[in-house]
């Protein structure tokens, strides 16, 4: 039996490059998707998992990140005062809070790769297996690192990722399992390979941002030497530890947004504002629209 997941990583020391100019102030993670950051969609999905400490792996230039997360006293006393009390509480009810939550900061301060930022949490996290969250893979839906969690105990490997197929020519975006059995969601994998030339790829099994790994990644992180872009891969640190305490993929059931992307980010938003009545009358509108511009 697997020991409980008790601690989430989420690596946020990233530059966002793809979305500057926006990110130049504003942390990618901040960038709202609809009306949500996407920090607090990852947020939320830990808490709907039961994780007891949140380590966040954040950049000294990217203080806005904690501002966000953390509760603020201050300015719920000025909603209040000005008759926004339910504004108030909504604030505090998403936030974390010291004397309640069990929540870390810390830093990297160089652009190693996301295995030197999972490092980076080695002294804050609990005994037991770790959970690596990263908040631009957005997964609507069933909360995926909830049924993660879930299933860790009945599979007999010590690292799970959240995986799904995607098409063959679009494997070389991806770490892709080499895959040997299947047993429901679950499927059992061999190696692990991070973005494979397409025609090599050892199957169509692709990796998203979710894992729960067993605490020995911390030992085969720190020996590990860098990889591709010479950065510390989290990919190869997997690998170098599946002939010890093995590795399965879990194909999660939620909808899957890539907002490392602008077309990504894109899609999430109109997902949900398909959803939101205050908005369905705008795609309408715009939908009705294009048609007419496209007829004319």
């Amino acid at each position: 039996m697997n020991a409980s997941v008790r601690t989430v990583i989420f690596p946020v020391a990233g530059l966002g490059t793809r979305f500057l100019p926006a990110t130049k102030a504003t942390p990618k993670e901040l960038l709202p998707v609809l009306d949500t950051p996407l920090i607090q969609y990852a947020i939320d999905e830990a808490q709907a998992a039961g994780i007891e400490r949140m380590v966040f792996v954040s950049h000294p230039s990217k203080r806005a990140i904690e501002r966000h997360v953390m509760d603020d006293a201050r300015l719920r006393a000025e909603l209040k005062s000005r008759g926004k009390g339910k504004l108030a509480a909504e604030l505090q009810d998403a936030a974390l809070c010291p004397r309640n939550d069990d929540v870390v900061f810390t830093m990297q301060d160089q652009p190693l790769g996301l295995g030197h930022a999972v490092l980076c949490a080695k002294d804050h996290v609990l005994p037991g297996p770790v959970a690596v969250v990263l908040p631009d893979d957005l997964i609507l839906g069933k909360a995926c690192l909830a049924e993660m969690v879930e299933a860790y105990d009945s599979i007999n490997s010590g690292h799970l990722v959240a995986t799904m197929t995607v098409p063959r020519a679009e494997t070389g975006k991806y770490g892709v399992l080499a895959t040997s059995t299947h047993v429901g969601s679950v499927v059992q994998a061999e190696g692990i390979v991070e973005k494979p030339d397409p025609a090599k790829a050892p199957s169509c099994e692709a990796v998203v941002g979710r894992y729960i790994l067993d605490a020995s990644i911390f030992d085969d992180l720190s020996a590990q030497p860098p990889g591709a872009g010479g950065e510390i891969q989290l990919t190869d640190a997997i690998a170098t530890g599946i002939s010890r305490v093995g590795l399965s993929g879990l194909r999660f059931s939620g909808t899957r947004f890539d907002c490392g992307s602008k077309a990504g980010m894109l899609r999430a938003t109109l997902h949900l504002a398909a959803q939101d009545q205050e908005c369905v009358e705008v795609l309408r509108d715009y939908a009705a629209r294009s048609i007419e511009t496209a007829a004319a």
